[in-house]
């Protein structure tokens, strides 16, 4: 494609043509000063042309960037609601082998449940609150693991990104061989994600794929290792 519009071609060609008829007109039909007048205008059309040329160019790249940018800003949206939604499945999932957790103090029982069902319910912020209850009143409870997992990811859903680490890389301290812990990870990265601490994500989704990687996760951190190179 030209860079030049037809507009701008024809307008030149019709700017040449005129005066080329000027200058094969009898000498004595036009003076050196309209002749001079002529060029002048010519070239003042040209330069005109050639501006409008340059800024439609400038305005077309910038509007090419623009859309460059959209685009690769909702592919970004696109791949981090997929991975919440993969977070929420994964921590909706029982990882306890088919058998919901239970413990023998029904009161104890019932501490645990209240919390799990404002998390189910999508009350992240009541839940969280709720788990750090339960783990205060039950800290050597058999549930504490998962009542941990469970504080961090709500955490992590009410956008308390640096609460959300604490608390779960804590549980996988404590905890690290908890079938929850890979998961753990995932939500740590994905916080870290968040904070925009990208070094600190790698490290999370690699030390999954080095520690445990026989899981469902470690190829969940695979393909979001290949995102972030």
């Amino acid at each position: 494609m030209s860079l030049y519009s037809l507009p701008y071609r024809a307008t030149l060609a019709a700017a040449i043509l005129s005066l080329s008829a000027a200058w094969s007109a009898p000498a004595h039909a036009f003076s050196d000063d309209e002749a001079r007048r002529a060029i002048l205008e010519l070239r003042e059309q040209i330069r005109q042309l050639t501006e409008q040329n340059r800024q439609a160019r400038l305005q077309l790249a910038d509007q090419m960037e623009t859309i460059q940018h959209e685009m690769a800003s909702m592919r970004g949206q696109i791949e981090q609601l997929k991975w919440q939604v993969d977070l929420e499945k994964r921590s909706s999932q029982d990882q306890s082998g088919g058998n919901t957790p239970q413990v023998a103090d029904p009161q104890e029982q019932a501490a645990y449940e209240g919390p799990m069902g404002l998390f189910r319910s999508g009350k992240y912020k009541e839940a969280a609150s709720s788990f750090a209850t339960f783990l205060e009143a039950y800290p050597n409870s058999q549930l504490a693991p998962e009542a941990r997992f469970y504080q961090g990811s709500s955490r992590y859903a009410s956008k308390d990104f640096k609460g959300a680490i604490q608390g779960l890389q804590a549980m996988i301290k404590q905890n690290p061989t908890d079938p929850r812990a890979p998961d753990a990870l995932l939500v740590i990265a994905a916080s870290q994600i968040e904070l925009n601490d990208m070094a600190g994500a790698k490290a999370s989704l690699q030390k999954i794929v080095k520690d445990y990687p026989q899981t469902s996760a470690a190829e969940t951190a695979k393909s979001r290792l290949k995102l972030l190179q």
